[in-house]
């Protein structure tokens, strides 16, 4: 179901921080499928030394850097991590002081105090992949009506994706996957002066549906290889990683992509042939060409983006912000970003969405004066 848009809001600025250690495809040898670049498109990702928290931190900093965001203007915050383990795995594994330190919500307080940011709602949210949906539909649905967003006010998501914590680097499917990168977006009214919108934001929805069998989840494994930043291997005794079945979300994500995008238009409204630009969850080439495909089936024929994330490789509920910011001077029109990823672990579902945007007739760049 489609969150309802309380007050007309949008995207201001969106910026990124890729942390600088990069680790090719050449050092897992040949733990790397013969056709993985054919089928992902990945060629290096990145690995953070740093913590979620930490990376979000960098984000904001660029984002301050380059925008005139003034953070007593910030009336909220969403903080997205797919890296965190989920409530059930952490009771499983960790004992009672380690389980907090995987709280999400606890890291979204953490951050909101190292940014300066107090007096104002502040929300941890792990949807995986799915998870910048799912913040955009917390931010229209709940957050905006709930502070009364001024005019020249603002609501902080950032996204920190740091997967590398969670990975065995050592499995042959799960390793080269995945990359770590931090993105922050500043959502303001669509008459804010001080913060003109780039996008207006539609809707925003993100939803779990049930699925045959379980795709995904943890498991603590013994002697985990690891990288080392100056190019060699490491290894560690004991690690709480994940498990995905990739054939099985590759053949059921292009089919929940292609779905939430039409759930979104019907709800809305609008026409198939509306839609200029699809900017999915970067989850693989192969997977997109497979989920456009799906799309055409079913009439919509904007054009798609793919292909943009050969160097960070999928950052999970990173990858749609990733994508509009490398897009953000050439999307016009309406703009579809559909999502889909797994569900809880162990659970046998998987979690879809869409964001609807719009470009601004009014094509206002936020930026610092020179």
């Amino acid at each position: 179901m489609i969150e309802s848009d309380a007050r007309p809001i949008g995207i201001s600025a969106i910026a990124t921080h890729e942390p600088a250690w990069k680790l090719p495809n050449q050092w897992f040898a040949d733990r790397i499928a013969r056709k993985f670049v054919q089928h992902t498109g990945t060629q290096t990702r990145a690995i953070s030394a740093e913590d979620e928290v930490g990376m979000g931190l960098r984000a904001v900093a660029n984002l301050r850097r380059d925008t005139p965001c003034d953070l007593r203007d910030c009336c909220g915050i969403v903080f997205v991590s797919p890296s965190f383990l989920p409530p059930a795995i952490a009771a499983r594994f960790l004992q009672p002081e380690a389980r907090r330190s995987e709280s999400v919500q606890q890291a979204a307080k953490t951050f909101a105090r190292k940014l300066g940011v107090s007096g104002c709602p502040v929300v941890g949210m792990n949807w995986f992949c799915s998870g910048y949906a799912k913040a955009l539909a917390a931010v229209q649905g709940r957050m905006v009506p709930a502070v009364k967003l001024e005019r020249d006010g603002f609501i902080l998501v950032v996204t920190a994706t740091r997967i590398s914590r969670i990975t065995d680097f050592g499995c042959a499917q799960t390793a080269p996957l995945f990359g770590d990168l931090a993105t922050a977006t500043i959502l303001a009214r669509a008459d804010s002066a001080r913060y003109p919108i780039h996008f207006r934001l539609l809707s925003a929805y993100a939803a779990k549906e049930p699925t045959p069998h379980s795709f995904f989840d943890f498991a603590l494994r013994q002697n985990v290889l690891l990288p080392r930043d100056d190019g060699g291997q490491g290894e560690t005794p004991q690690r709480i990683v994940f498990s995905l079945d990739g054939l099985g979300i590759a053949d059921v994500a292009p089919r929940a992509m292609a779905s939430a995008v039409c759930e979104a238009l019907q709800s809305k409204g609008l026409a198939k042939d509306q839609v200029k630009h699809v900017v999915p969850h970067q989850a693989g080439t192969g997977i997109l060409r497979l989920a456009a495909l799906k799309l055409e089936q079913l009439g919509i024929q904007g054009e798609l983006v793919n292909g943009i994330t050969s160097d960070v490789g999928n950052v999970s509920s990173s990858s749609i912000p990733y994508a509009l910011k490398q897009k953000w001077h050439s999307l016009e029109g309406l703009i579809a970003c559909p999502t889909a990823a797994v569900g809880s672990p162990g659970k046998p579902e998987v979690s879809k969405g869409c964001i609807l945007l719009e470009a601004s007739p009014s094509r206002k760049y936020l930026q610092k004066s020179a």
